[in-house]
């Protein structure tokens, strides 16, 4: 009964999966039935992992690991997809994407990554990820009257399949030179040196950097964010990012923890070579989601380098960088949602020319985001970086910390270019007033943390107390 307990967040999602697909089928006209019954699922779950909150256990043969660390992923998980359902739900009504099954495969995603989470073995992590990978491959090509999306899509599940089948190989090769495929077994094969083990290992860390489009691997990322319709670009950028990312500094603390020396270099190459493509392909862009595609790039470079130090604090940090990127993307997305001329939505970076003029308010909420974004003091965005840095120099890791502060510059530019758009050109487009409630509180909200977070900058970090081995 225990062991039902532990997993029973994972089994109330997936029964209320099965339930909102039947209320899908046999009612008409039913998206926002599901919609609503979509979020009140998550916030169930939200419920029943608070309840069942701290502790460490594992349970199916040492599989399936709950911990802090898993649990505050998927309460961060969840309440991410909560506001992307909250805020997109006009946006997907004037699209046309308004089909029961959108909400669905969207649970699905997250059902997957729950159990990648909680994986503490080769075979459940590998079943989590396709999981979630074969929900995302819909997605990214939903929109299949638009040629972009549709390509798009089909550009990501080639993509993606190709760095699944190398992650599956290096599953495969792990297995095979350890004698096992539980996590804690593996750590202890791997404190005598394995070249074969080694080479596993880079073969997961390539599969793992393409799910979280990090240098050199995140050729699909500019073509899905701007090809996909902007509420699974929300979801893109977000949810399967954290999910990624948690599951790298799993793997780093866990089966490869006795092996840093080599996998820190590798850590550190594609952290310095995300920092600096995204920072510099950015700058020229011209549609406001590509450019977005580049700016998540540079920030997984930032995020990588707290895992690079592989040591506490330096996870730590990472775990405080993407919870505050969440917000800032939640809140851009938002806006997105708002830039809408003459009932068609707009992409375009030279449509916000003069927004400050006719929509103060909308404005600001940019200016805020976008400094945020920059890691310009007080906002959240500073202190993300501000912890990054600091875990990276307390290793003595001068060059990392020395590209990060050069790249935050070059990245600070096409940011502050988009805000003398803003405020300092002449007004081109007339954007329409759209009254909904939930996209503003949504923004409202993501501001609002953003600006007052210098007031407590350590109330993520004493949450994540205890949480490593």
């Amino acid at each position: 009964m225990e062991n039902i307990n532990l997993i029973l967040p994972e089994i109330t999602l997936f029964l209320g999966i099965c339930f909102a697909l039947m209320a899908g089928v046999f009612f008409k006209n039913s998206f926002s039935i599901v919609m609503k019954l979509s979020i009140l699922i998550l916030l169930g779950v939200i419920y029943l992992i608070l309840n069942d909150w701290g502790g460490d256990k594992e349970i199916f043969l040492d599989s399936f690991k709950n911990d802090k660390f898993s649990d505050y992923f998927k309460i961060l998980i969840l309440i991410s997809s909560i506001f992307i359902f909250i805020s997109s739900d006009q946006f997907i009504k004037d699209k046309k994407l308004n089909k029961f099954e959108y909400p669905i495969i969207i649970l699905f995603s997250i059902l997957g990554m729950f159990f990648m989470l909680s994986a503490n073995d080769l075979i459940l992590f590998y079943l989590g990820l396709e999981l979630q990978s074969l929900a995302l491959y819909v997605l990214a090509a939903i929109d299949r009257d638009n040629t972009i999306s549709s390509e798009a899509g089909i550009k990501y599940f080639v993509l993606s399949a190709l760095s699944s089948g190398l992650l599956l190989y290096g599953c495969s090769l792990l297995y095979g030179f350890t004698g096992s495929t539980n996590f804690d077994e593996i750590s202890v094969s791997l404190i005598s040196q394995n070249t074969g083990a080694i080479f596993a290992m880079v073969f997961i860390l390539v599969g793992l950097a393409f799910k979280v489009s990090a240098v050199p691997f995140h050729m699909w990322t500019p073509d899905v964010y701007q090809g996909a319709p902007t509420s699974i670009t929300n979801f893109f950028a977000v949810v399967p990012k954290a999910a990624g990312l948690a599951v790298i500094i799993r793997f780093m603390d866990l089966p490869f923890k006795n092996i840093i020396e080599e996998w820190q270099t590798i850590i550190v190459f594609i952290s310095i070579a995300s920092m600096i493509l995204g920072s510099v392909a950015a700058i020229g862009q011209k549609n406001i989601k590509r450019l977005l595609a580049y700016s998540s790039i540079s920030h997984m470079g930032y995020a990588l380098a707290g895992v690079a130090t592989g040591t506490t604090s330096g996870y730590t940090s990472t775990i405080i960088y993407i919870t505050i990127y969440i917000i800032m993307n939640m809140g851009t997305f938002a806006c997105l949602y708002l830039m809408k001329a003459d009932g068609k939505y707009t992409e375009k970076i030279e449509d916000l020319s003069g927004l400050s003029k006719d929509k103060p308010a909308f404005a600001f909420s940019f200016l805020i985001l976008f400094f945020s974004l920059a890691g310009i003091p007080p906002l959240g965005g500073f202190f993300a970086k501000f912890f990054i840095f600091m875990s990276v120099i307390e290793n003595e890791m001068y060059a990392l910390a020395i590209i990060g502060l050069l790249t935050t510059v070059i990245s600070a530019f096409y940011y502050l270019k988009i805000i003398k758009i803003i405020y300092f050109d002449d007004n081109k487009t007339k954007f329409d007033d759209v009254r909904n409630v939930r996209i503003k509180a949504t923004i409202f909200l993501c501001c609002l943390i953003l600006s007052l977070y210098f007031i407590s900058p350590s109330i993520i970090d004493s949450l994540l107390n205890e949480m490593f081995i």
